[in-house]
């Protein structure tokens, strides 16, 4: 800063002045007047104007370098706003860039750049797929446009995106290893057991083409659509992923990039988690051999009737951490008859089991099955609204009853299309299916689970239960954010597409586990959104957005603060500089 002296024909007029640059021009910018000669002398009793604000304006020099100088800021009721100047900006994508850098994106793009020869900032591009994907989620036209809403505006044009996604797409394997290995520099990873699961994604067309072919839809949707197979590590962290055809049989997916994961990840020892879906006989002989293992799902329902009637028999159930064997029908009148509810519930809570080894289709395998009344009363009240609801459609408008779903309250309703005679009826009768009923409450509360593992029962059944982490990566991607319907075309940028979204995926997990998994996925993404500010050209930029416990966890966990009454430029600069170290 620096003095101005502005002189006219009745008085000079003393003004401390700074070098600022706005919209990329340097100019000046008046910070404050501080009175004319006349006027300063008679309040400083004799004192030299001069000498006097030269001094002051070393002291407010001193204050600004310190973050302390209080900034003086003018608004005129009368003066009309500039047409077309931006001053409102996010700055929640700068947690997010922190965790982009620390994971070294921006040197895996610069290795990318290297192997091919274009001349737009792959870096810049990628970054704002991903930071847009999380906080503002789009179409990638709509993403361009929205990506000048961050502080940092982009240096890209719109062709460039589509051009760089072929570029990502080739490169997929790629990003994917190194994603990986560098991840390990930013927190650990539990790779001792991996989930895998597979969903699909529909687009917004009837024609098949490429990957977009018509399969059996998990929106139940009639449009074509690509499957996902993803591994997730124990901590639910994603680790690779593939794109397929949507046709695809799911168990023909889990190989291939488990192959991928062997051979580019470094990693030989684990145990894979499957649901009943993707655990075919090929599959768990597969990691049956060398240092891995499987712990899959097992439909009792689909057991063989030997096994199916040691799984049903009502003796022998064992509890962990009791010698007892306990029979459930006794057990389950003696629990009616408790007057104690907390005992009542107590009994309720706990889990029993039983275990065998079987050998089938040249595997070997143990078969371990649970049971608990509370999962057993959990599905016998689902199934009775269901019933329910089957019946006022039976005695309201059985007409429009159509063809059911696999769990549609519809299973229980049936139709009967001659009398008892055997005639033709005029009209098809409907009832309840009482033998579907039965043959469903037979197995309430029951769940089986095959595995090659030899470990204490406890830690297999808490092993499976985290599948839950991997249904909720896809929910995640779903619904926050948006990944489909997918508006893209070619085979190329559907896969760069789905890259972006795993990339997003990760840096989204990695923030949540640092704020301890205190908050939801739409209170941080939401959080993230509203973290908007309000540019004073010249000054800086002040906060709009709430103060909450979430932004202040952020800021502790991150080690820089955005919540100040107005951050200078010379901050902002220190903290976009700190977020990509």
């Amino acid at each position: 800063m620096r003095l101005s002296i502005s002189k006219s024909k009745n008085a000079s007029s003393l003004y401390v002045i700074k070098s600022v640059t706005i919209n990329g021009k340097r100019t000046t910018k008046i910070v404050e007047k501080l009175g004319t000669i006349k006027q300063l002398e008679k309040k400083l009793n004799g004192e030299d104007p001069i000498v006097w604000a030269k001094n002051y304006i070393k002291e407010l020099t001193v204050k600004e370098e310190n973050n302390t100088r209080e900034i003086l800021l003018k608004y005129s009721p009368s003066k009309i706003i500039e047409k077309n100047q931006q001053v409102s900006f996010n700055g929640g994508y700068l947690f997010l860039q922190k965790i982009y850098h620390e994971l070294g994106l921006h040197q895996i793009c610069s290795s990318i750049s290297e192997k091919y020869k274009f001349n737009f900032d792959l870096d810049s591009i990628l970054s704002r797929l991903v930071y847009g994907r999380i906080i503002f989620p789009s179409s990638k036209l709509a993403t361009y446009n929205l990506s000048s809403k961050f502080i940092e505006p982009p240096n890209f044009e719109i062709q460039h995106i589509y051009r760089a996604l072929e570029v990502l797409a080739k490169e997929s394997d790629f990003i994917q290893s190194t994603l990986y290995k560098n991840s390990l520099k930013v927190t650990k990873r539990n790779t001792n057991i991996l989930y895998y699961d597979c969903t699909n994604y529909f687009f917004e067309i009837e024609q098949e083409k490429g990957l977009k072919q018509y399969g059996i839809s998990k929106e139940h949707r009639p449009n074509p659509i690509v499957q996902m197979g993803l591994f997730m590590d124990a901590d639910g962290i994603p680790l690779a992923f593939n794109i397929n055809k949507g046709n695809t049989n799911e168990q023909l997916t889990l190989r291939p990039l488990e192959k991928k994961i062997l051979s580019d990840f470094d990693m030989s020892k684990f145990i894979v988690c499957t649901d009943a879906g993707l655990a075919s006989n090929a599959n768990r002989k597969f990691n049956n051999i060398g240092n891995r293992a499987f712990i899959t799902t097992q439909s009792i329902k689909k057991l063989k009737k030997h096994l199916k009637g040691w799984a049903l028999k009502t003796d022998e159930w064992k509890t962990i951490g009791e010698e007892n064997t306990y029979d459930l029908l006794a057990l389950d009148e003696f629990i009616n008859n408790l007057n104690d509810e907390k005992e009542k519930n107590r009994w309720k809570s706990k889990n029993f089991y039983k275990d065998r080894w079987i050998n089938e289709n040249g595997l070997e395998q143990r078969l371990v099955v649970s049971f608990s009344f509370k999962y057993r009363d959990y599905q016998r009240t689902i199934r009775n609204n269901q019933i329910e609801r089957a019946q006022k459609k039976i005695d309201s408008n059985p007409s429009k009853i159509g063809k059911p779903r696999q769990n549609d309250y519809k299973r229980f309703i049936k139709t009967t299309k001659c009398t008892k005679d055997g005639e033709i009826a005029t009209n098809n009768v409907y009832n309840l299916n009482n033998e579907i009923i039965e043959k469903e409450m037979a197995y309430d509360g029951y769940y089986g689970v095959c595995t090659n593992l030899e470990d204490d029962i406890s830690e297999i059944i808490k092993i499976n239960k985290q599948r839950w982490q991997i249904e909720d990566c896809f929910r995640i991607m779903k619904t926050e954010f948006k990944a489909r319907p997918v508006y893209l075309s070619r085979d190329d940028r559907i896969q760069a597409h789905f890259t972006t979204c795993f990339i997003a995926l990760i840096i989204y997990k990695l923030l949540n586990k640092r704020l301890n998994n205190k908050y939801t996925c739409s209170k941080i993404v939401d959080g993230l959104r509203e973290m908007n500010f309000h540019e004073m050209p010249g000054e800086g930029y002040i906060p709009s957005y709430t103060r909450t416990d979430f932004t202040d966890d952020l800021h502790e966990i991150f080690n820089f603060r955005t919540d100040y009454q107005i951050i200078t430029n010379k901050k902002m600069k220190k903290i976009l500089k700190d977020t990509k170290k």
